[in-house]
């Protein structure tokens, strides 16, 4: 797991190809939980070598989504640190160090074939029905390299791999798993399959939190470790974030959003975490809802799961209102007040709106149904809404008026939902159904089949308004 004595370093190196999603996001989660819970440090890396694919604003956009979420680290593109630079674009001389370390060894060679050739080879190994190994077709006298055409690893041992994976255990892979790869293009840039391994190298990354997809890959990184006579760091393979289904692995391409996303709608970010953290990982006997102190106190390891975890919108929704529960009360408001206009921006709201979302951007959604329009709008409804079930419109104002006598008598300094509550339940269990009193008073002051109940409405209200509404309600069943 850890050598006591050795400082742990682990590291999030994204791509800068557009946004990051919860997939990337969880990855660079655990690297800094792992890295804040042993004293050690987080490094953020940007990998920006394929310049065909990178996309202007992708770092930028990158580092918001990680600060976002909570995530600092230690050493990056924009704080600097003992291992400058942070961008593989920027690094260009140490993989051609270690490059010319290869090429003197007689263990990379430049590639001399163009891409039209290499594709005929694949395409003949097809037609045979044979894997396409490029060291079958190794050049005997390669040109020297002089970096205006790809220079590639040589595999001068083909032999089966054997690696210790702290999630997974002892993994293993046969001498087909390994090929003569390109170090480095002929445009100058690395291929990740190098240069991850000299950047960790020189920055000293003790853990490697990576995706599964990178398994089968690892047979080559060790190759290069052992031409090198390098230390392997520790492997950490994570268990990929699956659809809702369970089927299928997200990505950008299945419905995996931008991080960003999740914030304009109004997640709260220690619930992103909260929410994240558990796609993949457990400690037992521990509650689901960790602040980011709790949850890097707790981590470990040893307790990441092997199998992929669904991606469950409805538990990231309970889990944010968990979260939304714990703020200060004038944060809360302010929050919500954010998605309120003018108009409705009422401390009296609070409470109502706060129980009926489980993210900011469910306020939005209440205002678009309507559900808060009661608050400043005389509600317009059919006096047929104020039935319930088969009492008698005779019944329905007698049991109106008993509510307006009884609310009228309720000083306004006592007119809470409380002391409302306990009036109009005495009123509503004298009858053979509560729903008898309490539906017609609902509706009469919301105009909603669906709301909150009467007495928090009437509280909001205030007593004036309530009890005009209930003579309105008895006039409609009059008409």
């Amino acid at each position: 797991m850890n050598n006591l004595n050795q400082k742990v370093i682990t590291r999030f190196a994204p791509s800068p190809t557009g946004f990051i999603h919860i997939g990337n996001v969880r990855t660079a989660i655990y690297a800094w939980a792992y890295a804040k819970k042993n004293n050690g440090t987080f490094i953020l890396r940007i990998e920006d070598t394929d310049k065909v694919r990178e996309v202007d604003g992708s770092i930028a956009h990158i580092m918001k989504s990680l600060k976002w979420i909570g995530i600092n680290w230690d050493e990056g593109p924009d704080v600097g640190g003992p291992n400058a630079p942070y961008k593989q674009s920027e690094r260009l001389d140490s993989y051609r160090k270690y490059a010319q370390i290869l090429i003197d060894k007689g263990l990379a060679y430049a590639d001399p074939y163009t891409e039209e050739e290499v594709e005929k080879m694949r395409a003949k190994a097809d037609e045979e029905r044979r894997p396409f190994l490029y060291r079958e077709h190794r050049p005997e006298n390669p040109p020297a390299w002089d970096g205006s055409m790809p220079l590639r690893f040589k595999v001068t041992d083909i032999k089966s791999y054997e690696w210790n994976d702290i999630v997974r255990g002892r993994l293993k892979a046969g001498p087909e798993a390994l090929d003569d790869f390109i170090l480095i293009k002929s445009d100058g840039y690395p291929t990740y399959n190098f240069a991850h391994i000299i950047d960790d190298l020189e920055m000293g990354v003790t853990h490697v939190m990576r995706g599964d997809e990178f398994i089968s890959s690892t047979p080559k990184f060790l190759s290069v470790y052992d031409a090198l006579e390098l230390k392997r760091p520790e492997y950490v393979t994570l268990p990929p974030i699956m659809g809702a289904e369970g089927r299928k692995k997200m990505g950008k391409r299945d419905g995996a959003r931008d991080v960003l996303d999740y914030k304009t709608e109004g997640y709260l970010p220690e619930a992103m975490m909260n929410f994240l953290a558990f796609i993949g990982w457990s400690p037992n006997g521990v509650e689901e809802i960790l602040t980011p102190d709790e949850f890097i106190n707790l981590f470990d390891v040893t307790n990441i799961h092997i199998s992929g975890g669904k991606y469950n919108e409805e538990k990231l929704d309970w889990i944010n209102k968990e979260h939304m529960k714990k703020l200060p009360a004038e944060t809360l408001k302010e929050r919500i007040f954010e998605y309120l206009p003018n108009e409705l921006q009422n401390e009296k709201l609070i409470p109502l709106i706060s129980e009926r979302i489980s993210k900011f951007s469910d306020v939005k959604k209440m205002l678009d149904e309507g559900e808060l329009d009661f608050f400043y709008k005389e509600p317009k409804y059919d006096a047929s809404g104020l039935y319930y079930k088969d009492t008698s419109k005779e019944q329905i104002t007698i049991n109106l008026q008993s509510a307006i006598d009884a609310l009228s008598i309720i000083e306004d300094a006592d007119f809470n939902k409380e002391y409302i509550k306990q009036i109009l339940m005495k009123i509503a269990d004298e009858k053979e159904n509560r729903g008898q009193v309490l539906h017609p008073i609902r509706f009469a002051l919301s105009g909603l089949v669906k709301s909150p109940d009467p007495f928090i409405l009437a509280e909001i209200l205030e007593k004036n308004k309530t009890i005009n509404r209930l003579q309105v309600a008895i006039q409609k069943l009059k008409e």
